[in-house]
């Protein structure tokens, strides 16, 4: 191993731990007995930059078991046989070959579906890397074959091993205070293999007697894309922490998130459509107001672009997230489908039917059909549902914003539903 930093190996490889103890951040998997470590088949789920390699070069180090590595980038199942062959070759008393597949998610079902027979006779044993939720990206009899590790982006204290790691080995080529040292972890976003290269770019170009400050080596520096796929797990989890903030009503939080997602350049459409969607579900009519001014922002964003346009899905959010909160309508459209399935293909009751045919007309259309308008409280109270069911009460309006009103509007016509009703009989000499 050398010091030389010219060398063109990145410093992230010189320093990769040859031993599980000396590997940080995540003693969930270091901290695991050893004969299941040198047992199982996993799939080493995480971050860039958590270790999945370094753990599964380990792994096959310590078990003492052929290791052969490929990528589901550029590898498939031609040469998965060739690794079938070369088990063919070794006795009952040899290991297992250990097979380190990084990307595997990228792998199709027929190519995971391949790796199967191997696992299942021994004569393999599987270690997978991949930053996509497995559960999503991987099929249900791989999974039941391998046992899932979730390894956990570094922590600052972790990263901080590691920083002064690369610093003794390079033999304290830059002088960083402890303020420098610290916007380098912040940097690194928890990607130990990052933050080396980060520590190899300045050790590579600025002299040992500089003094660098936390401002200088920030405009020197590059800053990080945040870790993100817009069609993967990074994009529900931050979809779903900004709804749940804005359902909430956690306004910073919501800032905070919706701030992440457009950093990390998510379309900015979809979050339009997805804010216009909570206007409806999660305020609805307790301001209705909500829909019109989530429309209203979209249409600005959509004539004014990025980033002058980004204010506008700001204040959206703003709004949303300090309106009073009801699910009722959504409640109530889901009711309303219920039993809209259950009870088939029932017909409107006659008496709210057209009648512009003699014919309809002879068939009861029409009949007894009170024009609303022309009642003393604009209300006949007649029976709008299908004459073979029963009434449904469907919409429950909460006691927030404009649903009291419409709450208090409800009562009224109900009381005076049952008042008319029993007028109704009482007249027809039924009571």
């Amino acid at each position: 191993m050398t010091n030389n930093t010219t060398d063109i190996l990145p410093l992230a490889e010189k320093l990769r731990p040859d031993i599980l103890s000396e590997v940080v951040g995540q003693p969930q998997l270091t901290e695991l007995p050893f004969a299941q470590l040198q047992a199982s088949s996993f799939i080493f789920w995480g971050p860039p930059g958590s270790g999945k390699t370094t753990i599964a070069k380990i792994l096959g180090k310590e078990t003492e078991q052929e290791f052969i590595c490929l990528s589901a980038v550029f590898d498939g199942i031609s040469d998965i046989r060739k690794i079938y062959e070369r088990a063919k070759q070794l006795t009952k008393k040899s290991k297992p070959i250990l097979v380190f597949i990084d990307e595997i998610h990228r792998f199709n079902k027929a190519q995971q579906d391949a790796l199967l027979p191997g696992i299942e006779e021994g004569s393999i044993r599987l270690i997978g890397a991949t930053t996509e939720n497995p559960s999503f990206s991987l099929n249900s009899a791989l999974l039941s074959r391998t046992q899932v590790i979730v390894l956990s982006a570094l922590d600052e204290l972790s990263l901080g091993i590691i920083y002064q790691r690369a610093i003794d080995f390079l033999g304290n080529p830059i002088d960083l205070d402890e303020d420098t040292r610290c916007l380098l972890i912040e940097l690194s976003d928890g990607d130990a293999r990052y933050l080396l290269n980060l520590i190899q770019l300045l050790a590579s170009n600025i002299r040992k007697e500089e003094k660098w400050t936390r401002d200088k080596v920030s405009s020197f520096l590059a800053k990080r894309s945040l870790n993100y796929d817009r069609n993967g797990e990074q994009h529900f989890n931050l979809i779903s922490a900004l709804i749940k903030s804005l359902r909430a009503s956690d306004c910073d939080a919501c800032l905070y998130w919706l701030a992440r997602m457009m950093l990390a350049g998510e379309d900015h459409h979809y979050l339009l459509r997805r804010l216009v969607r909570f206007a409806s579900e999660d305020i609805g009519l307790a301001d209705p107001q909500s829909l019109n001014i989530a429309i209203s922002a979209w249409q600005s964003y959509e004539r004014l672009g990025s980033p002058e346009g980004d204010l506008h899905i700001a204040e959206l959010v703003i709004f949303l997230a300090t309106s009073p909160k009801s699910n009722s309508v959504y409640t109530a459209w889901n009711n309303a489908v219920s039993v809209a399935k259950l009870s088939g293909s029932l017909p409107p009751p006659k008496s709210i039917l057209n009648a512009p045919t003699s014919l309809s007309k002879s068939l009861g259309y029409a009949k007894d059909y009170v024009y609303d308008h022309d009642t003393q409280h604009v209300f006949s109270g007649q029976n709008c549902f299908p004459e073979e069911m029963q009434r449904k009460k469907l919409y429950y309006p909460r006691e927030v914003g404009f649903e009291r009103q419409i709450s208090k509007r409800i009562d009224y016509w109900e009381k005076l539903r049952t008042k008319l009703f029993k007028e109704k009989k009482k007249s027809s000499g039924k009571i």
